[in-house]
């Protein structure tokens, strides 16, 4: 298997995405259920965002869906805010002396920006679905990689915890890793991944076997 290029996930896959809300909805309201108001957020967003994709609702960057779940700006803001996993930075860094890695969200552009800053994720490329004025696991979101990297889509590996985002990454072609978080969306017993890893450490383990 020859892999040019690295294609990530980002939220909930190299940042804990609950946790962040989380945090900025307790410092925001100290008596509000964070849990259940997490739960709900994510919820709109998952289903806002699938609306989108299925041509229910026009397009909307994330910024207007984190404020439509909000309620208040300061609160929408905290999707810029989230906290990366143990693992990332040194995981990304490990694997960068191989591989040009390029992160792929359904994050706006601008919360991308914020969010990488936040987390000290370094990137070669990152893309935005903005780009694309849909959401994974639309195809074209997909493609914008591919476009990027001027690679085959074969050539491309994308990494995620989430096995609906993987499958949508197979469908144009790619190659997928799956890493285990808290917060993923396991694979089902049909589902048939390139690589499964614990976390980014293990993933570079294996790559490097690879290239033996």
């Amino acid at each position: 298997m020859e892999i040019e290029a690295l294609v990530f996930d980002i939220l909930g896959t190299l940042v804990d995405e609950p946790a962040g809300l989380r945090a900025a909805i307790r410092r925001a309201a100290p008596d509000a259920d964070a849990d259940v108001l997490v739960e709900q957020w994510l919820g709109h967003l998952e289903t806002e965002q699938r609306r989108i994709v299925e041509g229910e609702r026009p397009y909307v960057a994330s910024d207007v869906l984190d404020r439509e779940a909000a309620q208040t700006d300061e609160l929408a803001a905290a999707g810029r805010r989230m906290p990366p996993w143990p693992d990332t930075v040194d995981g990304l860094s490990r694997l960068a002396e191989h591989y040009p890695l390029i992160g792929l969200s359904n994050a706006s552009r601008t919360t991308l920006l914020r969010m990488n800053a936040h987390a000290g994720l370094r990137w070669h490329q990152a893309l935005s679905a903005e780009e694309a004025q849909s959401y994974k696991p639309d195809p074209a979101v997909y493609e914008l990689a591919v476009k990027v990297s001027g690679a085959p889509p074969e050539r491309l590996l994308m990494v995620a915890a989430h096995a609906w985002d993987l499958r949508g990454a197979q469908g144009v072609g790619l190659r997928t890793a799956y890493v285990a978080r808290p917060v993923g969306d396991p694979p089902s017993a049909t589902d048939r991944f390139d690589f499964h890893a614990d976390d980014l450490a293990d993933l570079a383990a294996q790559l490097d076997r690879t290239r033996v």
